[in-house]
């Protein structure tokens, strides 16, 4: 059991302190996700950079415990495609607060169906129901940072995410950004899987 204590969140470095792990993924750890194979193959061979960071609190991850951590997405692209996370389901259909903290970003939702998003800024939180997967994405020009609230039996799925993808993808547009829904949705097996989360939650 995690005894009380408080923790300092930093918005401006995407710290935490007291921290527990820390993780970072690059480019080449995205290998499948991006659109542009051969644009992610160029730039990882132009240096693999980092792409996101996740600082957690030092709370793990089980039932009865809520986690929290700051995730920092750095500013880019691959192709016509803004910097992004993995993206992930919760394999215990439990809910998730994104809050805002710096940078501009887009959070991504899909449901195996239907495609939804909000976009997060510093003192605005986006709330991901049980049951839908999520990835987020930079579509500003600086690191993008938010604060990550979840209920510690959740799990993280991201098999399913690099397989039958989320529904839409957040590319460059005349406008700054734009959500693009990809044509034929996921597959009978996705979406089996989407539902029954959708039903347990």
């Amino acid at each position: 059991m995690v005894r009380p204590f408080a923790a300092g969140i930093d918005g401006a470095s995407g710290g935490v302190d007291p921290a527990g792990v820390v993780s970072e993924r690059r480019l080449s750890d995205l290998r499948g996700l991006f659109r542009d194979a051969a644009a992610l193959e160029r730039a990882v061979g132009e240096g693999d950079e980092v792409v996101y960071r996740v600082v957690a609190a030092p709370v793990p991850e089980v039932e009865g415990e809520v986690p929290f951590s700051v995730t920092t997405i750095e500013a880019g692209r691959v192709g016509d495609e803004f910097y992004m996370t993995r993206g992930h389901a919760h394999p215990e259909p439990q809910g998730e607060v994104y809050f805002g903290l710096s940078g501009r970003g887009v959070l991504l939702m899909y449901d195996g169906e239907e495609v939804r998003w909000v976009e997060i800024r510093p003192g605005v939180a986006g709330y991901i129901p049980p049951g839908w997967a999520h990835r987020t994405a930079n579509v500003g020009g600086e690191p993008f940072r938010f604060l990550a609230v979840y209920p510690g039996s959740a799990g993280h799925d991201y098999a399913i995410v690099a397989e039958g993808g989320m529904g839409a993808r957040v590319v460059r547009s005349a406008a700054g950004y734009e959500v693009v829904e990809e044509p034929g949705g996921a597959g009978p097996a996705v979406r089996e899987y989407y539902r029954r989360r959708k039903k347990r939650g």
